[in-house]
């Protein structure tokens, strides 16, 4: 595998994107830390100078050798050993080492993250969190580490199997390295280091494998290989070639090789890309990507599916990091543009590499930056038509891996492909799988629309955030020039926009994206603020929460204008009053009602002293009762205390204005069954105070019987003295006031079969 990073075992070019930079680093330290401690000790010095030696030839098996046989504990002795366990893939004694750097003297934040990494790839998954957490505090900037920890349930979700890929590992994979699969015509063409293709293979120092050819092979039904070659002699040279990449038309071909002309400054060999176009039949002689440097590398090229770009991934200057994605627009005359870096949401401080495109709009790469099972993952990113990169995340299980997986590619109807993996089941070093792919690769939906004015006008600048179901913003932008918006998203959700902009309303629209549409329009109407407004929040009185689909009627009194309105889940609504000044006044009847609870009618009555927003619910109760089993009405509606003479049980006429309220109710609800009980205080007898209880709760339910539909549905009850709700019993002193407390009249709903349409015309009004 031709890789990009000091970290990896598979840097399987002479090119290493950062060795030489590490290897000024720690001769630096070296020489400083061995200065002094080595007089004297020549053996041991000619000892460490040949793991030097090694190490930068790239020889880690014998480097380790020599280093161990040194015995010297320092810091950077031990970096080097665990630098060099790492690169030859014995990544359990890479951890150890690691983990003595990460817990000792002298640590740096890469050898926690490097313990971190070497945990993963271990699956010791909870010991590498704990490493990234220290991590985060030693380098809270580096997005990797606060990436990791914001996805604390992410590693398990990518661990489950869910039934999207049927993988396999093909049957001609070789004990050393086959990756990076490219279909080109009815045949699959990899690159590889095998042996025995060739007489005479040269081999490389870091891998003892031989360097790397690019080969072609049949394809069977099973997705099998066979009839195995090399691909032709244009490009399989001396040294390391591959990956390749073909255009749509497959008559231009970009493939990496060592870079055959020079070195670095530091004496690096380093990747470039080379190009060729296939005339009358034949590959002509591959030209050099103008990106070729000797100071940096690129490589792994991809071709857009309209040829117009090509992708690369680069350690070229002015990166984030480490290796990172690019493109650049080619001309049809083989002329390129500048190259594009692809942004911090898919570039890291890591490494990413080894870019595949379908032409369905699909981008794959391989990253060890953003969160995953372990070592490089393979990520997926939708490739919109205009260039513009959409949703991205990791494929998980069984693509994915606790190692190596990478070099991902999809066949032309999407229905199956190959990718490359050094996990540990496999034959070889890197070795080529097959999928099936069982469920479609999606990306969600997008939700996308315009902000405009209620009077049409389109809205630039504006915030549009995208919500959860909680309330939590997942996302924000701003509109462009058209008050245009888009948001990528997952299916099957529910999610609010809210729309803000200076001098206008805020505004919300809700949006369901569980639905076949793919692209889901969600346009948002601002209301511009005249200066003056009202503002009322609906909420249930017992739960204190807004209260969404409230039919609310608001009458200017006026006017007499009249505006009907549905509360959102945010249970509010904002009313601009245009027609209004500064020193005028105001007045409007303001009607709730919901299903399930008591309609409520209030009056507010305001001046309008100075311009802004006008809280009514600030002023009147818009708090909704719900009518419930078991609810008492007499709490739900203003209700005075029903009255009797002394000693007696007829009805009297303040307290038959008291019932009719009641008899308002069940007729506005005739689904509505109540027991209406009365209740005196512990003065008198306790079977006196049951007897004239009973006939007063009577007498009561017979007036109310009178006056509604079905009498059935109200009966009388006398409780006495028997459901107190003080203290106030037998022999207990109490005030009046406190036996007035249990001298009461209750309406228990025990049935409720229908809308509820019961008004409550509030005195709590302004």
């Amino acid at each position: 595998m031709i890789c990009f990073t000091i970290t990896n075992k598979k840097l399987d070019h002479q090119d290493i994107f950062k060795i030489e930079l590490m290897k000024n680093y720690i001769l630096v330290s070296l020489f400083i830390c061995f200065a002094f401690q080595i007089l004297g000790q020549e053996e041991n010095a000619a000892t460490l100078k040949k793991a030097e030696s090694l190490y930068e030839d790239y020889s880690f098996d014998k480097a380790i050798s020599k280093y161990s046989e040194a015995q010297d504990g320092s810091p950077e002795v031990l970096r080097r050993l665990a630098e060099s366990f790492y690169k030859i893939g014995n990544i359990e004694k890479a951890e150890v080492l690691y983990g003595k750097l990460a817990n000792g003297e002298g640590t740096i934040p890469s050898d926690v993250y490097m313990y971190a990494a070497a945990l993963m790839q271990n699956k010791k998954y909870t010991e590498a969190r704990a490493a990234m957490v220290q991590y985060n505090t030693l380098n809270p900037d580096d997005s990797r580490g606060q990436a990791y920890l914001s996805n604390e349930d992410l590693i398990k979700e990518l661990q489950k199997n869910k039934g999207q890929f049927a993988i396999k590992n093909l049957a001609i994979n070789s004990p050393q390295e086959d990756f990076s699969p490219a279909y080109f015509k009815s045949k699959l063409v990899f690159t590889s280091s095998r042996e025995g293709v060739v007489p005479i293979r040269r081999k490389w120092n870091w891998n003892k494998l031989p360097f790397l050819d690019v080969y072609v092979a049949d394809i069977d039904a099973e997705g099998e290989l066979s009839e195995l070659k090399q691909l032709n002699k244009v490009m399989n040279k001396k040294y390391h070639e591959g990956p390749i990449c073909y255009n749509k038309r497959e008559n231009m071909m970009a493939y990496t090789r060592n870079n055959y002309q020079g070195k670095s400054k530091e004496g690096v060999v380093k990747l470039q890309i080379y190009i060729t176009r296939k005339l009358s039949g034949d590959w002509e002689e591959p030209w050099s990507f103008p990106l070729n440097s000797n100071e940096y590398s690129v490589g792994h090229p991809a071709f857009s599916t309209d040829s117009k770009w090509l992708y690369f991934a680069s350690d070229m200057p002015g990166g984030f990091g480490g290796v990172d994605l690019y493109k650049i627009s080619m001309g049809t005359d083989s002329t390129f543009g500048e190259a594009i870096n692809l942004g911090a949401d898919i570039n890291t401080e890591g490494d990413e590499m080894f870019p595949t495109i379908h032409q369905d709009g699909i981008l794959a790469y391989a990253s060890n930056g953003h969160p995953g099972l372990g070592g490089l993952d393979v990520f997926v990113v939708q490739l919109k038509e205009d260039g513009a990169l959409g949703k991205m995340y990791n494929l998980g299980s069984p693509v994915n891996s606790n190692r190596d997986d990478f070099s991902f590619i999809l066949n032309k109807n999407m229905k199956s492909g190959y990718f490359a993996s050094n996990r540990l089941d496999g034959k070889g070093d890197d070795d080529l799988y097959y999928f099936d792919l069982l469920k479609p690769i999606t990306f969600g939906k997008e939700i996308k629309g315009t902000v405009k004015s209620k009077t049409g006008e389109l809205l630039a600048n504006t915030t549009v955030k995208l919500l959860d179901e909680e309330g939590n913003t997942i996302d924000s932008v701003v509109t462009d020039e058209s008050g245009a918006y888009s948001f990528n998203v997952d299916a099957d959700k529910k999610f609010a926009l809210s729309g803000q902009k200076e001098k206008y309303f805020e505004a919300e629209n809700v949006v369901d994206t569980d639905t076949e549409e793919a692209v889901i329009v969600a346009d948002i109407a601002l209301e511009k603020d005249p200066g003056l407004s009202l503002y009322a929040l609906v909420t249930d009185k017992k739960e204190n929460t807004p209260l969404a689909d409230v039919d609310m009627k608001i009458v200017d009194n006026i006017t007499g204008e009249e505006i009907l309105f549905k509360t959102g889940e945010t249970g509010d609504y904002k009313k601009p009053l245009a027609d209004k000044k500064i020193d005028e006044r105001g007045s409007y009847n303001i009607t709730l009602e919901k299903e399930g609870y008591l309609t409520k009618t209030v009056t507010y009555n305001v001046l309008f002293e100075k311009p802004g927003i006008y809280n009514v619910h600030e002023s009147l109760d818009l708090a909704m009762d719900k009518l419930e089993v078991g609810g008492d009405i007499s709490k739900l509606i203003e209700i005075n205390p029903i009255y009797f003479d002394f000693n007696k049980f007829n009805i009297r006429e303040d307290a038959a204005l008291e019932l009719d309220k009641i008899v308002t109710v069940m007729n506005q609800y005739p689904g509505m069954e109540i027991e209406l009980g009365s209740h005196t205080d512990s003065r008198g007898s306790a079977s006196y105070n049951m007897r004239l209880s009973d006939k007063r709760a009577k007498a009561s339910a017979k007036y109310i019987k009178k006056h509604i539909t079905n009498p059935d549905r109200i009966t009388g009850k006398g409780y006495g003295e028997t459901k107190l709700i003080n203290q106030c019993s037998d022999g207990v002193k109490c005030s009046d006031e406190e036996h007035q407390e249990n001298r009461r009249t209750e309406f228990i709903i025990i049935k409720l079969d229908e809308k509820v349409k019961a008004n409550n015309s509030s005195p709590n009004s302004l």
